[in-house]
């Protein structure tokens, strides 16, 4: 890495502690239309997303919505930043209105050429402390991408499921979700922006509101289970208001492998690891 021009990005860190307080978790509950969790209860799985999330002043965001700065992250140079995937590590429970700090890592960055031109990757290490332990550790892949037509189509069939649900994602969830995690990127509720700007056809179902939905979906189809790690990576776009598919089915003891998509194929992948 001594050769790469991020190589000084490499390591830097910062740290955010935060209350997981109740008022957000019955916003995010309402949002994707669970029963509201009360103070000392378990946070459910991937709810933590709506939390530690930078309050950036209106005049530091760029364009696109996104930070204009990045922190630890090197600058994007007018790239298009996506969140691609990521693998989530569950050591014990987060409760709501615990204190939690979490710290961020820049752990590797690296450029690539895919099929739309030149790709950045970032990826950050978000290590979350509760009473002293850790109780999550989660690998996070960024990608920046030159502005380009998106790739909408071409995906695998959708396996058989052992367990699927149907989700509508209409422009007001959307819209709370971006709410509830604070995300200002423009491509999930401004459609001529998303249309016009950046070439979908409509507005972006968010990356992480697919995986929270896709991993609800195996533990209410596996409510026994105790996830220990999921794992997911996203593959192309879902756009509102389509319909899609979140399902999977288990392929050995302690493991299954999820996704979501629709009738043009499979838009992201999914495992889990379960006692």
């Amino acid at each position: 890495m001594t050769d790469s021009p991020y190589a000084a990005w490499i390591g830097r860190s910062e740290q955010t502690t935060e209350q997981l307080s109740a008022s957000l978790a019955k916003r995010i509950a309402a949002t994707l239309g669970e029963n509201a969790p009360a103070a000392g209860q378990v946070l459910p799985a991937l709810w933590h997303w709506a939390f530690f999330q930078p309050a950036v002043a209106q005049e530091d965001l760029g364009k696109d919505g996104h930070p204009a700065r990045s922190g630890i992250l090197p600058p994007g140079h007018n790239r298009n930043r996506m969140w691609a995937g990521g693998r989530v590590e569950f050591h014990e429970d987060l409760r709501v209105d615990a204190e939690v700090t979490r710290t961020t890592t820049v752990l590797k960055i690296e450029e690539k050429n895919g099929r739309t031109g030149s790709l950045l990757f970032a990826t950050l290490r978000h290590d979350y402390v509760q009473d002293g332990r850790l109780v999550i550790r989660e690998e996070q892949d960024i990608v920046y991408r030159e502005p380009s037509p998106p790739i909408l189509g071409g995906g695998d069939a959708l396996p058989l499921a052992g367990w699927q649900e149907s989700i509508t994602p209409t422009p007001v969830l959307l819209f709370r979700y971006s709410a509830v995690t604070f995300n200002g990127h423009r491509i999930h509720y401004d459609w001529p922006y998303a249309t016009e700007a950046e070439g979908y056809p409509g507005l972006v179902v968010h990356g992480p509101l697919i995986a929270t939905l896709n991993l609800r979906a195996f533990c209410r189809a596996n409510p026994q289970a105790k996830v220990r790690r999921f794992e997911y990576r996203g593959l192309r776009p879902l756009i509102s208001p389509q319909p899609f598919i979140v399902g999977g089915r288990l392929y050995a003891p302690g493991r299954a492998e999820l996704w979501a998509g629709n009738d043009t194929g499979v838009a992201q992948r999914a495992e889990v690891i379960f006692d």
